[in-house]
């Protein structure tokens, strides 16, 4: 993973890096298949997964990886990643930028402004 840190024409400071998913987190379908024989079943039940939690589904473009760019107030995603966005210029990444989608902030992550309270008033 690769990683830059830029100031856009308006005075953002942004956050920037490659995701690419690992191979079992691209598989978009079940891939499971019946079987025709009949097996004594030593499990108790049909789930081979040790994870209880579903496995999440990538959106359509992004199996192959995106680039995310993260300010203090936003979040985009750009796909597929340019080759050449880890040595390009801060005026192409910024092109690049104004290419990416608004993205959703992960829960937990920091993008509700914390306010501090004077508990010695009142």
């Amino acid at each position: 993973m690769s990683y830059r840190i830029f100031t856009d024409s308006s005075g953002t400071e942004w956050q920037t890096w490659d995701i690419v998913p690992r191979l079992a987190e691209r598989r978009a379908r079940e891939r499971r298949i019946a079987r025709l024989a009949v097996v004594r079943e030593r499990r108790l039940t049909n789930e081979r997964r040790l994870g209880d939690g579903e496995r999440s589904v990538l959106s359509k473009g992004l199996h192959q990886g995106w680039l995310c760019f993260e300010a203090a107030l936003e979040k985009r995603r750009l796909a597929p990643i340019p080759p050449d966005w880890v040595r390009c210029t801060v005026a192409r990444l910024e092109e690049y930028l104004s290419l990416a989608v608004p993205a959703q902030r992960a829960a937990g992550s920091g993008a509700t402004p914390v306010i501090a309270l004077d508990r010695r008033a009142g």
